[in-house]
């Protein structure tokens, strides 16, 4: 019979097969967001205080609810993203003004983490508070910013280009499989995991919670898209190596570990 790799990993992750995490044994956590180059400039969003978006019902985002396949040509306004981003990776406003009160954009990741001390509280539940992804934007149609792959730098409640390839969205649709979506969504989210950010504090076990973290932060995608009238696709099937290739990460300490499509309801 062929063994169950779901299994033995389930198996393997329990607690009675832990060994002391790195956190266990003193070792200084890693950075709270991965680096970047911060000699290149980073597009404003509007403010989380600032995002004016129509209230509505908890209950009705709920009922309404639903992975949708085909969007309209419509363009998302900055506006609807930051507000999109902010719902899914965003900053609590306490942390950031007091991040805003205290560096300047060439402000080092060390430095970040030292005023932020060993967390940052987000709009997402996370293991920990760990909050180990990184979140890619593959924008298609978003009025004032240009079709490419961009980061979310979240400390700053900004956005890194980092792709302005032409031919990237039908590379990654090909990667997902030929989903067409992720071609012709407004934008899509591309979250990356970064492993030691959650084993730090709970070794092997981590890999459990950063699989619970991915469902969060998408549930929290598909609740605030309704608000803006989009619809979502949360995207599982996608050859792994091939995204990983084309967005240079290594598949192991980073990697895909979650795609969505997002656009304006038909």
């Amino acid at each position: 019979m062929v063994q169950s790799i779901g299994k033995e990993f389930m198996r393997k992750t329990k607690y009675q097969f832990m060994y002391p995490s790195d956190q266990n044994k003193g070792v200084p956590q890693p950075p709270l967001e991965s680096k970047y180059d911060s000699s290149k400039p980073l597009i404003g969003l509007i403010e989380p205080n600032q995002i004016d978006i129509s209230d509505l019902p908890l209950r009705r985002c709920i009922e309404k609810r639903r992975s949708i396949r085909t969007y309209s040509n419509d363009v998302l306004n900055l506006m609807e993203l930051s507000w999109l981003l902010w719902c899914t990776q965003g900053i609590r406003n306490e942390d950031l003004k007091k991040l805003r009160s205290s560096f300047s954009d060439d402000v080092e990741v060390e430095e970040i983490d030292k005023i932020l001390k060993t967390v940052t509280l987000r709009n997402v539940p996370s293991a920990g508070a760990r909050h180990a992804f990184e979140t890619l934007l593959l924008i298609n149609r978003v009025e004032g910013i240009e079709p490419g792959l961009y980061r979310y730098i979240a400390t700053r409640h900004r956005l890194l280009e980092i792709s302005r390839d032409p031919n990237l969205p039908l590379k990654m649709k090909k990667a997902a499989y030929d989903q067409s979506m992720l071609a012709k969504s407004a934008v899509s989210f591309i979250w990356v995991a970064d492993t030691y950010r959650m084993t730090w504090r709970y070794g092997e076990r981590g890999y459990r919670y950063l699989l619970l973290d991915a469902g969060h932060v998408c549930q929290n995608l598909y609740l605030s898209a309704e608000n803006i009238n989009c619809g979502v696709c949360a995207i599982a099937a996608f050859h792994d190596d091939e995204f990983n290739q084309l967005l240079g990460l290594d598949s192991e300490e980073h990697f895909v570990i979650y795609l969505a499509s997002v656009g304006k309801k038909r």
